[in-house]
C-alpha cells in the first residue's frame, strides 16, 4: 500500500527540527525523496551536493519506518570517520544507533544482542564486514528484519566512480537481494555515467533525485606557476589569512608529513592525516579540527567522504586530484554552513605522474589474471606465494584479487586465496572505456588547473550537472587571485628550503626474503638507513633533476642503481646534503663506521664518486668490494624476480677484505631496497658487524 506524503512530511519535520532547530524547513526535494523511500520495496538514488541534507532523508525515513513497527535501518558506510559522525547525527535525530566495524570488535556481541531485542534503530557497518565470518553468519537474519538499507557514498559501488571499491560493490550486491526492504543510495559525486550504473545495480524501478551541484558559498581559485618551495611558502602565509579552520590536501603520505612539519616550524597549529594514521589518532585529529583546536589538517584523500564539519572555512590543494569528481568531493567539504569559504588549487608539475599510476592501478590485466588463476590451480595460495609465482607487484595483485572476488572467480578463507571454478571473462571493452574516461577526466583537471573557464562551471560540467553556469566568484570569473600579497619572499623560500633539507628520511630495512629465492626467512641485511631526499622532495627539486639527467637507468626506471659515468655526476649541494645527513644521523650510532663501501650497480661511477667523497671527508677507508655481472633489473618490480636477478648479478670480489666493525654502504639512488638488502646480506655474511645504508634519493 502506498504511503501518503503527509506521513513523510510529519517525520521529516520532526527529524529536521531535532537536527537543525525548530525553525528549520525541509527542501521540497527532501520531502519527495523521503516519500519515495517510504513506498514498499522502493529503490531510490539521491545525487545532491555536499551539505544538501542527504542524511536527513534517511534519518527521517528511518524515523517513519520504525514508527510503524518495521525493523531497523542498515547503513553501509565506507569510512570510519563517516560512521562516527553518522552515529552522532542519528542520535541527535532521536534514533538509537550503533556500529559494527574493525575498531569495536569487543562491542559486537552487545550490539548483536541489542539488535535481537529490537533496541537499535540504525546499524552502521563498513563494507569489509561482509568478509568477516562473525558478521556474515548474522547477515541473513539481519536482512530478513531490516526495514531500510542505505548505501552511502554510493559512487563507490560503480566501476566508473572515482573511488570504486570492489568490497563495497560486493556487499551492495548481497544487500540488494533483500526482497522486502527499501533501498536508498546517496552520493554527492556522481556524473551521469555513474548515476546510470548505480541505478542499473539498484534495479529498473529506481527513482533518481538529482539536483544542481553548484556551491554558492564556495569561492574557487587556482594559483598557477608556483614552484614546490613557493607552494610551501604560500601556504605558510595563507594560513594567517584564510577564514576559520580547514584542510590542506596533498597527494601522498610523504608530502603530508613534510608539509605538516614545515608549517609547524612556522608556528602554525596543524596535524597530519593519512592512510597510515592509526584509528585512535585519526579520531583525535578529526575532533581537534571539528572544535577549531587546529588551523588546518594536512591530509591525503583518507580525510574526505563524510567528514562532517559544516563550518569548514577552506580547502587548499597542493597538487591536483586526478579527476574533477574527486576534486569536487574534497573541496566540497568546505562552506557547507558558512556564507563564504575558499577552495584553492596550487597545481604541481608532478601531478600527472601520480595520476598515471592511480589511473591504471585498479584496472585488471587479462594476462595477469590468467597467471594468477594458473598459480592458484586447484588449491589455495597465500598472497606472498601468488606474488612470487606471477611476478606481480603487491598493490596491483591485491586490487586484481578483489575484482576477481567480486566476479565470483576467487574467494578468500583466512589468508588463503582459492579459485572457485567460475571462469574469468575479461571485459576488454569495459576496461578500455574506463581507461579512456580517466584520461578524459585528467584532461579536464589539466584545463581546470590552467584556468580555461569558470572553475565552478567546469566542475558542474564534469559531474553532468543539469544547469552549469558561470559562478561570478572564482578566480577566472573575477580575474583576482586570493591573497595577492603572498608572493613568497626570498627569506621565506630560504627558510622552507633549509627546513626541508634538514629533514631526515628513514629507510626501513626489508624484513623477510620472498618465496622462490635462495635465502629464506628473516633478513639479516642493512640495519638502518637514511636518504637525503624522498620522492619529489621540494627541498631538492633542481638537484634531483640534475642527478636524473646524469643517470642512465634501465628502461622504465626499474633498477635501484644505474647511473652514468660522467666525471662529476652528483650536484655539489647533494654531496653537502649527504654529509649533513650523516652528521645528524651519527649522533645515534652505537659505533662509527670503519669503512665506506659503494653500493653495487650496473654502472658504478656515480656510487663510487659519492662513496669516495664521503670517505675522504670522513677520513675513512674506501673499499670497492662488489662486482656486478649481467644487465639491469628485469622489467618487473615484484620482489621474487628482482631478488633472483640480484643474487646472480651481485658478488663480492674474491679478494675483498673488510675491517672489523660497522660498514657504511653508500649509493645515489634506491627504490625497491632490494639491491641494498642483497648487498648488505653479503657484507654481513662476510663478517660486517653492522651495515648502515645512505642514499641520496629514495624513490617512491
Amino acid at each position: 500500500m502506498a504511503v501518503q506524503r503527509a506521513f513523510a512530511e510529519h517525520h521529516m519535520h520532526t527529524v529536521l527540527h531535532r537536527l537543525a532547530g525548530p525553525g528549520a524547513m525541509p527542501r521540497a526535494d527532501q520531502l519527495d525523496a523521503v516519500h519515495a523511500v517510504l513506498q514498499p520495496a522502493s529503490r531510490v538514488l539521491v545525487v545532491q551536493a555536499t551539505g544538501w541534507g542527504k542524511s536527513a532523508v534517511y534519518w527521517a525515513a528511518t524515523h517513519a519506518i520504525r514508527s510503524t513497527g518495521a525493523g531497523p535501518t542498515l547503513v553501509v558506510s565506507p569510512l570510519l570517520a563517516l560512521m562516527r559522525d553518522q552515529v552522532s547525527a542519528a542520535e541527535r535525530a532521536g534514533l538509537k544507533a550503533a556500529t559494527v566495524n574493525s575498531t569495536n570488535i569487543d562491542d559486537w556481541d552487545e550490539v548483536f544482542e541489542r539488535l535481537d531485542q529490537d533496541a537499535i534503530d540504525v546499524l552502521l557497518v563498513s563494507p569489509e564486514r561482509l568478509g568477516n565470518p562473525r558478521f556474515a553468519a548474522r547477515l541473513g537474519a539481519l536482512l530478513a528484519r531490516v526495514g531500510l538499507i542505505v548505501i552511502d557514498e554510493a559512487h563507490c559501488i560503480s566501476d566508473w566512480g572515482f573511488d570504486f571499491r570492489p568490497d563495497y560493490q560486493r556487499l551492495a550486491r548481497a544487500l540488494l537481494t533483500t526482497p522486502t526492504a527499501s533501498v536508498l543510495a546517496t552520493t554527492a559525486t556522481a556524473n551521469q555515467r555513474v548515476t546510470q550504473d548505480i541505478g542499473k545495480q539498484l534495479g529498473a524501478s529506481t527513482v533518481t533525485f538529482r539536483g544542481t551541484l553548484a556551491r554558492t558559498s564556495l569561492t574557487l581559485s587556482v594559483v598557477p606557476g608556483l614552484s614546490p618551495l613557493q607552494r610551501y611558502a604560500w601556504i605558510a602565509g595563507a594560513l594567517e589569512q584564510l577564514p576559520g579552520s580547514g584542510i590542506v590536501y596533498v597527494l601522498t603520505v610523504a608530502e603530508a608529513e613534510r608539509l605538516t612539519a614545515f608549517l609547524r616550524s612556522c608556528g602554525h597549529a596543524v596535524e597530519a592525516y593519512t592512510g597510515q594514521t592509526d584509528a585512535d589518532t585519526r579520531l583525535q585529529v578529526e575532533e581537534r579540527l571539528r572544535h577549531n583546536q587546529v588551523k588546518a589538517v594536512v591530509a591525503t584523500s583518507a580525510l574526505g567522504m563524510g567528514y562532517d564539519k559544516p563550518d569548514l572555512g577552506f580547502c587548499v590543494h597542493v597538487g591536483s586530484p586526478a579527476t574533477p569528481v574527486a576534486y569536487y568531493q574534497q573541496v566540497g567539504r568546505a562552506g557547507r554552513a558558512v556564507a563564504h569559504a575558499e577552495g584553492v588549487l596550487l597545481p604541481s608539475d608532478a601531478d600527472e605522474r601520480i595520476w598515471d599510476y592511480f589511473a591504471t592501478a585498479s584496472i585488471p590485466d587479462a594476462g595477469t589474471a590468467a597467471k594468477v588463476l594458473h598459480s592458484l590451480g586447484s588449491h589455495g595460495r597465500s598472497l606472498l606465494d601468488i606474488e612470487a609465482d606471477t611476478g606481480t607487484r603487491r598493490g596491483r595483485l591485491e586490487a586484481l584479487l578483489k575484482i576477481l572476488a567480486v566476479e565470483g572467480v576467487v574467494d578468500k578463507e583466512g589468508t588463503t586465496w582459492r579459485a572457485t571454478g567460475v571462469p574469468y571473462v575479461h571485459d576488454s571493452a569495459k576496461w578500455t572505456a574506463l581507461a579512456q574516461v580517466r584520461q578524459q577526466e585528467a584532461a579536464i583537471m589539466r584545463q581546470y588547473a590552467h584556468g580555461q573557464g569558470c572553475l565552478m562551471a567546469y566542475l558542474q560540467t564534469a559531474l553532468d550537472d543539469p544547469a552549469p553556469a558561470p559562478c561570478g566568484r572564482c578566480s577566472v570569473c573575477t580575474g583576482a587571485l586570493p591573497f595577492p600579497g603572498l608572493a613568497p619572499t626570498p627569506d621565506k623560500l630560504l627558510a622552507a628550503r633549509d627546513f626541508l633539507r634538514g629533514m631526515d628520511v628513514e629507510i626501513e630495512p626489508r624484513k623477510r626474503w620472498p618465496a622462490g629465492v635462495s635465502r629464506k626467512g628473516v633478513i639479516r641485511g642493512f640495519d638502518a638507513g637514511r636518504a637525503v631526499a624522498f620522492a619529489d622532495d621540494p627541498g631538492w627539486v633542481h638537484e634531483l633533476q640534475d642527478l636524473r639527467r646524469h643517470s642512465r637507468s634501465a628502461e622504465g626506471g626499474l633498477a635501484d642503481q644505474a647511473f652514468g659515468t660522467d666525471a662529476n655526476p652528483i650536484p655539489e649541494a647533494l654531496l653537502a646534503g649527504a654529509l649533513a645527513t650523516l652528521g645528524r644521523w651519527s649522533k645515534t650510532w652505537p659505533a662509527r663506521p670503519v669503512c665506506v663501501v659503494p653500493l653495487p650497480a650496473p654502472h658504478m661511477a656515480a656510487n663510487v664518486h659519492l662513496a669516495s667523497h664521503i670517505a675522504r671527508k670522513g677520513r675513512l677507508p674506501l673499499h670497492e668490494v662488489f662486482s656486478w655481472q649481467g644487465g639491469s633489473m628485469p622489467d618487473d618490480t615484484a620482489s621474487t624476480p628482482v631478488v633472483v636477478h640480484l643474487e646472480q648479478a651481485i658478488a663480492l670480489l674474491p679478494d675483498a677484505q673488510l675491517p672489523a666493525g660497522p660498514v657504511l654502504l653508500v649509493g645515489t639512488d634506491a627504490r625497491t631496497r632490494w639491491t641494498a638488502t642483497v648487498a648488505a646480506a653479503l657484507l654481513q655474511e662476510r663478517g660486517a658487524a653492522q651495515v648502515l645504508l645512505l642514499v641520496l634519493h629514495l624513490q617512491a
